[in-house]
C-alpha cells in the first residue's frame, strides 16, 4: 500500500478492528457482481470506494430513464448505455486505482461458473430466481461466498451463504427452485428507492467484511427490512439435509 492508498483509506485504517492488514486483503480481492441495477448501484459504489481491488460487473440491460430513481450508479447521460459499462466508468472515477472489468452480456452456466471461480467474494443482485439458483449453484461448486440481497416494494432482504462454514445452508436451502417461483418485478409492482439502496449497501458491508475477515458475517441469518415501519427482522437459517442443491455436494465429500 502506497502513500496515496494510506491517505484514501485512512478512515478505515484508523478502526482497530480493520487496519491496514484488512485493507491490504480488500486491495488484493475480486469481487464479482452480477446486476447493476438498484441493489447492484450502491453495492458497486461502496466495495469501489472502499477499495475492493478488482470488480467485474455482469449485467446485459442499458439503462432507461425510469432507472434513474433508484439505480444511483448511472447518470443522465447514460440512458441508452448499457448498464455494466456505465457503472464501470462512475466506479474508475471514484477510485482510479482499482480494476473495473464491464461485462454486458446474459451468462450461461459454463460462463457464471467461470467467472465464479475466479473471485473471490460474488454478490447477487440480480432480479430473477433462474440468475439466483444459477449463481448458488455456481458458488456451491466453487466454495465461494455469495452474498444475496433483493428488494420489492417497500420490503427488503439480505443474507450470506456461504458453503465453507460446516452446516451452513445454501440458497436452495431458503427458496426452493420450483416450478411454481414467480418473479415480482419493481417494473409492474413498483419499488421505493432507499430501500434498494439500503439493501446494496448492506451487501457491500457483509462483502467487505468476508474478504478482510472482520466482524461476524451474517451466514446462516436472514434479515428482512420493512422500510414503512423501519424495522429489522432477523430469521436464523437452517441447512436442508436433503437440499438438491448443496445437499449432493455434502453427500460427495462425505
Amino acid at each position: 500500500m502506497d502513500d496515496q492508498q494510506r491517505l484514501r483509506y485512512s478512515r478505515h485504517l484508523l478502526l482497530n478492528e480493520f487496519g491496514e492488514e484488512a485493507q491490504e486483503r480488500l486491495l488484493a480481492a475480486h469481487a464479482l457482481v452480477l446486476g447493476a441495477g438498484g441493489l447492484g448501484s450502491s453495492a458497486l459504489l461502496y466495495l469501489a470506494s472502499s477499495g475492493i481491488g478488482r470488480i467485474t460487473i455482469v449485467d446485459g440491460d442499458t439503462v432507461e430513464l425510469t432507472n434513474l430513481q433508484r439505480q444511483v450508479v448511472h447518470r443522465n447521460e447514460s440512458i441508452g448505455e448499457p448498464k455494466a459499462l456505465s457503472a464501470a466508468a462512475t466506479l474508475r472515477a471514484i477510485n482510479p486505482d482499482i480494476r473495473v472489468d464491464a461485462l454486458v452480456e446474459r451468462v450461461g452456466p459454463e460462463r457464471l461458473a467461470a467467472l465464479v471461480r475466479d473471485a473471490d467474494v460474488v454478490l447477487d443482485c440480480s432480479d430473477n430466481f433462474a440468475t439466483r439458483h444459477a449463481l448458488n449453484r455456481a458458488c456451491i461448486a466453487a466454495s465461494k461466498p455469495l452474498v444475496s440481497g433483493a428488494g420489492i416494494r417497500f420490503d427488503g432482504q439480505v443474507a450470506v451463504f456461504d458453503l465453507r462454514e460446516a452446516g451452513a445452508p445454501c440458497y436452495h436451502c431458503l427458496f426452493p427452485e420450483t416450478d411454481e417461483s414467480c418473479d415480482e418485478r419493481c417494473a409492474t409492482l413498483g419499488v421505493f428507492a432507499p430501500l434498494v439502496g439500503l439493501i446494496g449497501t448492506m451487501q457491500a458491508q457483509e462483502a467487505i467484511k468476508i474478504v478482510a475477515r472482520i466482524g461476524e458475517s451474517l451466514a446462516g441469518r436472514l434479515l428482512i427490512y420493512e422500510a414503512l415501519a423501519a424495522r429489522w427482522h432477523e430469521v436464523r437459517l437452517v441447512r436442508d439435509p436433503h437440499c438438491a442443491a448443496c445437499g449432493v455436494k455434502r453427500a460427495v465429500a462425505a
